[in-house]
């Protein structure tokens, strides 16, 4: 599986193209998230409270009537779910702190853990992105808790998102706490997009992957490859 290519687009290239296309085509403007520089300068109860007001206009709009019972308190929920679960990712606070280990059995050989649980968004319909992840890396001298690979994944899904910048994101954050560049990423996911709007094709996935340092080398990447998709 080849790495996945970022994409750049400069304002020349962006004019050209209808903003509808854009996001249909898939397009990732940068390996980083875009924030904007006073992304936090509201609390997220602050946030809660627009976000449901806004919410509870769009179903106004839609037509719904948010006196009945089961209607009324949707906007607080979205607003909240918007903010303290599934975008949750986008505040560095909830950032994982990542425990390690001495590499006390000096076990130089790749370690890997497979089928991790996501669930994400699409940052150009809001709608979710769900699958697996496989991450392996080499020590350097350092290992690191299982449990605290799972949190950076989840961490960087908790975001509007597209599937290469998740790839890389999480990648990166691996090898800046390992300090190590012997890191893969690879990740198999549904696109709810894809399968319940525009071509409602319910049966395809979208791979993505990422290797570096010593995974680069084709029987290094085969190992990890070969005991992803084993039973």
């Amino acid at each position: 599986m080849k790495q996945p290519k970022e994409i750049q687009l400069n304002p020349e290239d962006l004019s050209k193209l209808d903003i509808e296309d854009i996001g249909d085509d898939h397009v990732a403007s940068s390996a980083e998230t875009p924030l904007r520089k006073d992304a936090f300068a509201l609390s997220d109860n602050e946030k809660i409270a627009i976000i449901s007001d806004r919410f509870r206009e769009i179903m106004e709009t839609l037509g719904l009537d948010l006196t009945d019972d089961s209607l009324k308190g949707t906007p607080n929920r979205v607003a909240k779910m918007y903010v303290q679960e599934v975008f949750s990712g986008l505040n560095p606070e909830n950032k994982p702190h990542a425990t390690l280990f001495e590499n006390k059995f000096e076990y130089n050989e790749m370690i890997v853990e497979k089928d991790i649980t996501f669930y994400s968004h699409c940052e150009h319909h809001f709608v979710p992105i769900f699958g697996k992840a496989h991450v392996a890396y080499i020590s350097s001298g350092k290992v690191i808790g299982l449990s605290k690979i799972n949190r950076i994944v989840q961490y960087f899904a908790k975001r509007p998102q597209v599937q290469e910048r998740l790839t890389i994101q999480i990648a990166q954050e691996m090898k800046r706490v390992l300090k190590t560049d012997d890191v893969a990423v690879v990740m198999d996911a549904n696109h709810l997009c894809v399968s319940s709007r525009g071509v409602a094709d319910t049966n395809s996935k979208t791979g993505t992957a990422h290797f570096s340092g010593k995974f680069r080398d084709e029987i290094t990447k085969r190992e990890f490859l070969n005991y992803i998709n084993s039973n």
